[in-house]
């Protein structure tokens, strides 16, 4: 007898549908899995073997062929055995085939029949949704991610047995539940307003925030750098849901998604160590997983110590901090992965990180400082929007008490900025300044004649290239709206001009 069950797989971040078919015909006792199927999947027939015996079912002493459709496209991972499992009974007639012909199963089976959670649900079940499936059965303990969804019937089961009832129409599944808010809630990192002075480097933080502008931070050791970066989270708007939901796909597909969460609504901060691989930071394997960059998706990507990463890391991050997705090509196809990030990069001005201090005497010759800059390439800092010295608190401003803005309060007006962005942008699928390209620039910012004269002025004098007079327009737009003007002044071009001072000389 023939079966087909509805399940799904993940390439890249996206879920696509998968159709488990099972034929039970006469021949030598077997059971083979067909339709490119990776280790995990075809090591299932053992997994799926020994669920169904101790869940009270019998696999029949006969030729098993299960397939999996479509044929041509590569699987991975052990979220196939909770349907190959449910196809096998139904292809044996120990289930009937009405009750779960609209459905997807989900879920990797332990030896005992018990359901095991898996990775990449969310995209998972999406898939099964977006093709006009009826319902879901998946784990327990993967129904936070899920449980958002409206008019698709999700239902989540912890054994076989449970689902062999469903099947058959005995019992029920329980329907899944979204985790309560305070076990979704997460919380930030660093006080914001606890950062004593710095109040130059919180302004570009403010600004950074409000148009997701790429920033570099530049100073002596000890003098907050990293500190700063690690707060700028708190004064980021947070997810909508659209990004709210890509975001919990990522993860969910990474394995990073803590359990039993729902949604999350905090954006993601990474900070790689420097030591980090090409791949490890952009994505790649043999079957390609999202990178570091694309983890910090809609969040910050914080690169501490910038020299010290690997040349071919800093060029593999060019094209994606410019196009926001990165495209792996391998010979199953091509893969993408979105990864549109707040960069935040820090670093010192040669190898022991004294020059430039005002308290420690720097050891390094000039040929080593020049060395260690230039480590950090030109057609990376030309994809920095906002240059950013930072010095050393003094002592006075260290034993002051707190009396800076509170993080709430900044980030009211990060949002409030963003929402005239999308405003202005509505209609693009661009959500932020920093996104917009040299049309959007012309068509839907208006400039002062004062303000464009000092812009073309700083062009010649300064030697700017073309990305980067575009760049100084997106960060005088942010600080435009930031002050709630309806157009760039002169005031807002200078102050965009003075974040791209020589800080690296």
């Amino acid at each position: 007898m023939l079966s087909s069950v509805f399940s799904a797989t993940v390439s890249g971040v996206d879920g696509l549908r998968v159709i488990v078919e099972t034929d039970v015909s006469g021949g030598l006792p077997c059971l083979e899995i067909v339709g490119m199927p990776a280790a995990s999947v075809k090591e299932a027939k053992h997994r799926v073997r020994s669920a169904i015996r101790n869940s009270g079912f019998s696999i029949p002493s006969r030729r098993i062929t299960v397939n999996l459709a479509p044929a041509g496209l590569h699987k991975a991972g052990t979220q196939l055995d909770l349907a190959m499992a449910v196809s096998l009974l139904v292809a044996s007639r120990q289930l009937p085939h009405t009750t779960i012909c609209n459905y997807g199963f989900l879920g990797e089976l332990a030896l005992d029949g018990t359901i095991r959670p898996v990775p990449g649900v969310l995209a998972m079940v999406l898939a099964l949704y977006e093709s006009g499936h009826e319902g879901a059965v998946i784990p327990v303990d993967n129904q936070g991610e899920v449980a958002f969804l409206k008019g698709f019937d999700i239902r989540v089961a912890s054994n076989l047995a449970q689902v062999a009832a469903f099947v058959k129409g005995q019992a029920s599944l329980p329907a899944a539940v979204a985790p309560s808010a305070k076990r979704n809630a997460t919380s930030g990192s660093v006080v914001y307003e606890q950062i004593r002075g710095q109040r130059a480097a919180k302004r570009a933080l403010e600004i950074a925030a409000a148009g997701e502008h790429s920033i570099l931070l530049v100073g002596p050791p000890g003098a907050g750098k990293s500190l700063l970066a690690k707060a700028l989270p708190e004064i980021m708007p947070d997810l909508s849901h659209e990004e709210s939901v890509t975001v919990t796909k990522i993860h969910s597909v990474a394995g990073l998604l803590p359990k039993g969460s729902g949604l999350l609504t905090r954006r993601p901060f990474r900070s790689p160590h420097h030591t980090v691989t090409p791949a490890a930071m952009v994505g790649g394997g043999a079957i390609p997983k999202p990178g570091e960059i694309t983890l910090a998706h809609r969040g910050v990507l914080f690169l501490d110590e910038l020299p010290e990463f690997s040349v071919q890391v800093i060029n593999a991050l060019r094209q994606p901090l410019e196009d926001g997705v990165v495209n792996i090509t391998r010979k199953g196809g091509t893969y993408r992965f979105p990864c549109r990030v707040l960069l935040v990069a820090a670093m010192n001005l040669c190898p022991c990180g004294h020059w430039g201090s005002d308290w420690q005497f720097c050891q390094c010759t000039p040929h080593q400082r020049r060395q260690y800059v230039s480590k950090v390439n030109g057609p990376l800092l030309d994809r920095i929007d906002i240059f950013m010295p930072v010095r050393r608190v003094e002592i006075e401003e260290l034993a002051r008490e707190p009396n800076g803005e509170s993080a709430q309060l900044v980030k009211q007006r990060v949002e409030q900025a963003r929402n005239l962005q999308r405003k202005r942008l509505e209609g693009t699928g661009l959500v932020s300044n920093a996104e917009m390209g040299p049309k959007q620039l012309s068509t839907l910012l208006s400039i002062s004649a004062s303000g464009r004269r000092l812009l073309l002025d700083a062009y010649n004098r300064m030697g700017l290239s073309t990305r980067a007079y575009y760049r100084i327009m997106k960060v005088a737009a942010t600080i435009a709206d930031l002050d709630g003007s309806s157009r760039i002044e002169e005031v807002h071009v200078a102050e965009a001009l003075s974040y791209r001072q020589r800080v690296l000389e």
